[in-house]
C-alpha cells in the first residue's frame, strides 16, 4: 500500500496533490472515456485549484509521450522475453497495449505533470 504524503499516492491514485483528499476527476473510472479528462474545478477540502493557468494540462503531453513508451517497452519486454513471441506478434502487442492503456496513460500523465508543481502539504490532510 502507498501511503498519503507521498507523491505516489498521488500521481498513481489521481488525488488532490495538496491535501491527498479526493480525487482531482470527476469520474475516478478512466475507462469512462467520455469522463476520461474531466477535471475538478478546485479540491473540496483544501480549495487547491487545479487549472493552475489556461491550457496548463498542455504539458502533460510531453510527459503522455514518456509514460507511453514506458508502457511499449514494457509490452516488448513481456512479449519476447516472457512468450519468445514473433516480430508481428510483439508489434500487435505494443498495439494493443496503447490503445488498451490510453486512458491511463492520460491520467497517469495529468497527475505526473500537476505533481511536479504542487507539493503536499500535511497541514491540510484530514487529522
Amino acid at each position: 500500500m502507498i501511503n498519503k504524503g507521498t507523491k505516489l499516492y498521488s500521481i498513481i491514485y489521481g488525488s488532490c496533490p495538496k491535501c491527498h483528499e479526493e480525487s482531482m476527476y470527476e469520474n475516478k473510472n478512466p475507462y469512462v472515456l467520455s469522463d476520461v479528462i474531466k477535471i475538478k474545478e478546485n479540491c473540496s477540502h483544501c480549495q487547491t485549484k487545479y487549472r493552475i493557468e489556461p491550457s496548463f494540462f498542455y504539458g502533460s503531453m510531453y510527459v503522455s509521450y514518456g509514460v507511453g513508451i514506458a508502457f511499449a517497452v514494457a509490452a516488448f519486454v513481456i512479449s519476447f522475453f516472457v512468450f519468445n513471441a514473433s516480430v508481428n506478434t510483439i508489434f500487435i502487442s505494443i498495439v494493443g497495449t496503447l490503445v488498451v492503456f490510453a486512458p491511463i496513460i492520460m491520467r497517469l500523465s495529468r497527475n505526473l505533470w500537476i505533481n511536479m508543481f504542487m507539493h503536499y502539504d500535511k497541514t491540510l490532510a484530514k487529522k
